[in-house]
Formats: structure tokens, sequence, C-alpha cells
């Protein structure tokens, strides 16, 4: 291509050819080859990565973990707190209940103590006349029949139990996990009372309490009432008879088959054995509402009782 004439100005289309010609490439093309060609360079120019830059990925996994661990002991700490503040309302109560129950088994004590007192103030009375000692016999038969007085003599023990915490529980807070499936209900009490009177025993106490006429076994909340007192477990229900025909009766019987079924469904602890020797405690007195002579005045039958004091007494 000639160079133009000194002095003549080029054309516009021979411009825009040169520029074309000189050119090749779109500059912002141009600009993004230039860029990556600086961060090309940059890692020759500025040494080699960092350790940071080389372990970024572990680094953030790492800050995961720690924080997913962090939120899992926080949490856990929360609801070990909580379970422990229950359990410190739980004692609370334990300790309430059992200082009354203290002040409570104080005035039974005074109560049987002045009972005891009437009592023998009452038989020295009616020691005194012969009425009165057939009115001792009668009262001997029916305190014996509704267990208001100590009794001794072989019999059988049966023992009822919560069943035992699972060996793998593990539980926040550190307290061992309770069956619930396998608490011992009132029902489950007066299942083996019952079993025992129809096998023939005379007389039955369950942790003490001696049981009666008017002997109530019944639940409240957690708790098993007998004679309105609470009883905690184990339960130890003792019964006097005849070791040998009485626990023979009671294992044969449909009471016993029941309580043997919560052991084996429930783990329900249902132990048994022959006693030589129990002691029972007595029960409380009926409470008095209604009296009547026992021989009335001009009775068939009946003879003047005679005059102890002598005469001009």
């Amino acid at each position: 291509m000639s160079a133009p004439a000194p002095g003549r100005q080029r054309s516009l289309g021979a411009s825009l050819l040169d520029q074309v010609l000189a050119e090749t490439l779109d500059p912002a093309y141009a600009q993004a080859a230039a860029a990556r060609a600086e961060r090309d360079a940059a890692p020759v120019t500025g040494g080699p990565p960092s350790w940071v830059q080389r372990h970024r990925g572990r680094l953030l996994v790492a800050l995961t973990l720690l924080l997913a661990g962090l939120l899992a002991s926080v949490t856990y700490q929360q609801a070990a707190v909580g379970a422990q503040g229950r359990e410190q309302t739980r004692q609370a109560l334990r300790d309430d209940i059992r200082e009354e129950s203290e002040v409570t088994d104080d005035l039974v004590a005074q109560l049987e103590e002045l009972t005891a007192q009437v009592g023998r103030t009452r038989d020295q009375a009616l020691a005194t006349t012969t009425t009165g000692q057939r009115a001792l016999a009668r009262l001997a038969t029916a305190e014996q029949a509704a267990a208001v007085v100590a009794v001794s003599g072989p019999g059988m023990r049966v023992t009822l139990d919560n069943a035992p915490p699972a060996a793998d529980s593990d539980p926040v807070g550190g307290v061992p996990e309770r069956n619930e499936a396998g608490i011992v209900l009132d029902t489950d009490v007066q299942l083996a009372v019952n079993g025992l009177w129809a096998a023939g025993a005379e007389a039955i106490s369950i942790n003490g309490q001696r049981i009666g006429a008017t002997t109530a076994i019944r639940q409240a909340g957690g708790a098993v009432l007998v004679n309105f007192r609470p009883v905690p477990p184990p339960y130890d229900i003792e019964a006097i008879g005849d070791s040998e025909g009485l626990a023979r009766a009671f294992l044969a019987s449909p009471e016993a088959d029941t309580l043997a079924r919560l052991t084996i469904d429930y783990g329900v602890v249902f132990d048994f054995a022959r006693v030589g020797d129990l002691d029972l405690p007595a029960g409380s007195s009926a409470e008095l509402r209604s009296a009547g002579p026992l021989d009335p005045p001009g009775a068939p039958g009946t003879a003047p009782e005679p005059d102890p004091t002598p005469d001009g007494g």
C-alpha cells in the first residue's frame, strides 16, 4: 500500500482499515487476558501459598464441627440442670413428707399409749364382777377378730417391689430411669392380701400396718396408703397361719399366678418365704359409736349380782 502524498489527508476508509489491522483483538478480550495473566503471575511474584490457603477447606469443616459440638454441649448442660432442679424439688417434697410422717408417728405413739392406759383401766374395772369378766372374754375375742391386739406365730412373708431400672439406662442428670410399667400399684398389694386371706391367713400386716376389717389399701398419687398411712416399697406382707399349708394354698391361688405374670411381663419383684415366727403389731382401735348393757336388768336366766359391800357399809 502506497503512502499518501505529502500534504494530502488520508481517506476515512483507509484510517479504519489501518485500525482494524492494528487492533486484531477486541479490547474487552484483551483486558480479560491481561487480568488472567496478572492472577497467574501473582503466586510467582508473591511466593508460595500460605498454610491457611492450602487447608482452608479443612479449617471450615473443623470450625463447623466445633460449633456443632459446642451447641450440643450447651443443650445437654441445660437439660441436666433442668433434671437436677426437678430432682431437688422432688427431694424437698420427700423431706417434707418424711418430717410430717415423723410427726404423725409421734402422735400415733401417744394415741397407742393412751389407748393402752384406757384398756388397762377398763380391764381392772370389769374384772371385779362376774358380768365384767364375761364381757372381758367376749371383748378379747372381738378385739382379736378386729385386729386391735398384737399377735405372733408362724406364717409366710410375701414381698412386692418395683421393677429395677434397665441396665443400659443413662438418663440426663444421672438419675436412674424408672420402669413405669413395673411400678407396684395398690391393686397389686390388694391382690396379695386377698390371696393370703383366701389361703387361710389368720392375721396380716403390710410394712408394720395391721390389716383389719376397716383397713383401706388405696393409691394416692405415686404412694400406696394402708390405714391412710403411706408405706414405701418394698412391700413386706406378713401373714400368720400354718406356714406349710398357707404357702401351698397361696402359691396355688389365681392371685399368686397373676403376680407371677406381672414379674414375667413387667419385671415386678415378687418373692415369698415361709417364716417360723412372726410378730404382727396391733391395729388401730375402732371408734366407739354406741354401747348397750350385756344383760338387761330382769332378763330371763340372769341372777342378781351379789353386793360386795358388807352390811351397814
